[in-house]
Formats: structure tokens, sequence, C-alpha cells
């Protein structure tokens, strides 16, 4: 799994360190999927974020449950993030996911290819399994 971080979470985390302006993480983050490439310049509005059939993103708790300690620059899910049932139709190939900072639009913080591409279609439930989602520094 390739990606990054967001050109606009590059941008907070550095005016928060050498600034000292402020940067609010927030109590949780939202996982959403793609049907088309993200780039470092995505937002929340960017590209072919899955709609309808019942999709939305999954509010995931920023703590360290969900986000265990970092080890080494590296941080991963520690609890599967599941997605409703695909409901009244197809979602189409998943190619890309992001994490945001909001339920719809937002920000883009992070945001990764998928390692093989997943077709979803009514009936499937999307899922990344605890330790699938990864940020690593380096």
């Amino acid at each position: 799994m390739a990606g990054s971080m967001s050109n606009y979470l590059e941008d907070e985390i550095n005016d928060h360190i050498l600034s000292n302006a402020t940067f609010a993480a927030g109590v949780d983050t939202f996982i959403g999927l793609w049907t088309d490439a993200l780039t470092d310049a995505s937002t929340g509005s960017t590209g072919t974020e899955v709609s309808g059939n019942g999709y939305a993103r999954v509010d995931f708790t920023n703590d360290a449950t969900n986000w265990p300690a970092s080890a080494s620059g590296s941080k991963s899910n520690g609890v599967a993030i599941t997605f409703a049932t695909a409901s009244g139709g197809n979602w189409g190939t998943v190619t890309h996911a992001g994490i945001l900072d909001a339920l719809t639009v937002g920000n883009m913080w992070f945001w990764f290819d998928l390692t093989t591409s997943k077709t979803i279609n009514d009936g499937d439930t999307a899922e990344f399994a605890i330790g699938a989602v990864t940020v690593a520094f380096d």
C-alpha cells in the first residue's frame, strides 16, 4: 500500500511546529473510499469518492484503541475499519482510500492506494483488517 500525507496536513504540521500556529486534530478521523487516484493535492472533495447505495465514510474515533501508539515512526489501526454494507446497488471498484477530518467534504490528511483494487457489489461489506491502514513518517 503506497500513499502519502496531503499537502494540507504537511502545511498544518509545518505551521504548528515552526510557527506555533494552532492545529487541532479533533476527536474523530473519517475513512473514505475512492474509485480513482488520489494525490498529495487531494482534498475531501477531490476525485470520485464512492457515493450512494448505503455508502458513508467511517467515523473512527481518535484514541489509543483505534490508533495505538506509534512505534518507529509508524502507526496502524488497532481495530477493523468496517463500512456499511452496500445496499441498493454497487459501489464500483475501489482503488484508493483517505483519512479525513470530516464526515463529508472536509480536509484530506492522508491518502493511500489499495494494494489490490476491490470491487464492492450490492451486499458486500468493505473492511480494513486490524493493522491494514498504516501511517508512517520517514
